[in-house]
């Protein structure tokens, strides 16, 4: 635990995510907000900016007036020692900031532990759950010898001990391992194998793939080579159940490639239509300024007394399960300001990995059965 502003237990990634951490609504996994501090240190380029200056600029989902407030109440510290308004930071000078987290939600699915074995657990991951704590997620996680994307769900493998994980690493590194998975996509898949050469370019800022091919004016791709091998499983005329083997794995390949040809996968938003909204003009900063002038201490904007003391909220609060923090730009409500409660699993399933003298599967998910055919197909 932390040392931060009096009267409060504050996290840091060192604590592990308990049971009691969690909250399930409406068939969503929520974590209880927490205090927990976010340890960075001074860039060269941060160097000579005030510290409000610097994470008004750089941090930009609150706004400036709270981290003035921060300030002040000293949930940002400089070298864990409390600093005025106007401080000037230095570069790797280390800085804390102290805040309320809310997590984004997950889908409330189990996982499920498919082969235990002396060196190696396999579980099935529902889809929405990271694999690694990234972003704002560190508590709805899972980690893993490889990785799936959030949306993605399927097969992953734990190594229990360091040397099996290294075995694994080497074979990865080597391209030993095929990796298979399922997709429904949209129309009538074509009948035999279908391989998609076309190299994956991945735009951070948007959060989405382009795939991109030689067009013959001489100019080269920017993306990087891919392949994916495609098999159409079955078909019902309005969809297609396809087999997906990336050869290659970049980012979204299998989303993209499937895009690229003319069959998306038939939930995917991001790549359905050509009128995405990109995640960096979301709009997540709603209006902070109001949320935080109205969880303030009223009498006196600039007092700190109340901060530290979650009881002053209890009466007010009494049907929540966590507590109101009265600086926290979330609270009340439990998910994050910008959460999407409208995701949905994504229809890409992970269901094998073989390597050179293993291969361990994952059951197929509800959605890949379109009909008794296909059920049969799936499961022989």
């Amino acid at each position: 635990m932390a040392a931060g502003p009096a009267g409060i237990v504050w996290q840091t990634p060192a604590n592990p995510p308990e049971r009691q951490d969690y909250i399930f609504r409406d068939g969503r996994r929520y974590v209880r907000p927490y205090y927990f501090e976010f340890i960075s240190h001074v860039k060269n380029r941060w160097a000579g900016k005030t510290i409000v200056d610097l994470f008004t600029d750089e941090f930009k989902g609150r706004p400036r007036e709270y981290y003035v407030h921060a300030v002040k109440c000293g949930r940002l510290q400089v070298d864990d020692q409390m600093v005025h308004a106007d401080y000037v930071v230095q570069s790797s000078q280390k800085i804390s900031h102290f805040l309320h987290r809310h997590e984004p939600p997950v889908l409330g699915g189990d996982i499920t532990i498919l082969q235990n074995e002396a060196d190696v657990v396999t579980v099935c991951k529902p889809a929405s759950v990271p694999v690694h704590p990234c972003g704002q997620y560190r508590k709805n996680t899972v980690v893993a010898v490889h990785r799936l994307d959030r949306l993605v769900s399927g097969l992953l493998i734990f190594a229990k001990n360091a040397d099996k994980a290294e075995s694994f690493r080497q074979q990865i590194e080597a391209s030993l391992l095929q990796k298979e998975y399922v997709a429904k996509v949209v129309g009538v898949f074509p009948d035999g194998e279908q391989t998609v050469n076309a190299n994956v370019h991945f735009n951070a800022r948007e959060g989405r793939s382009t795939a991109e091919v030689c067009d013959g004016d001489g100019k080269a791709p920017i993306g990087k080579q891919a392949c994916t091998k495609f098999q159409r499983i079955c078909t019902d005329g309005i969809h297609s159940i396809v087999l997906c083997k990336p050869v290659t794995g970049r980012t979204h390949q299998i989303r993209v490639h499937l895009k690229h040809i003319g069959y998306p996968i038939a939930n995917d938003e991001v790549y359905l239509s050509e009128n995405f909204s990109p995640r960096s003009s979301k709009g997540t900063r709603i209006n902070r300024a109001t949320t935080l002038a109205c969880s303030l201490p009223s009498s006196d904007p600039d007092s700190c007394a109340d901060l530290g003391n979650n009881d002053t909220n209890k009466d007010t609060e009494a049907d929540e399960e966590f507590s109101i923090d009265p600086m926290c730009t979330n609270c009340p409500n439990l998910a994050p300001v910008g959460y999407d409660a409208d995701e949905e699993a994504l229809w890409l399933h992970c269901v094998r990995y073989t390597g050179p003298d293993w291969s361990y599967e994952c059951p197929y998910p509800d959605w890949a059965f379109l009909d008794n055919v296909s059920r049969k197909k799936l499961k022989s």
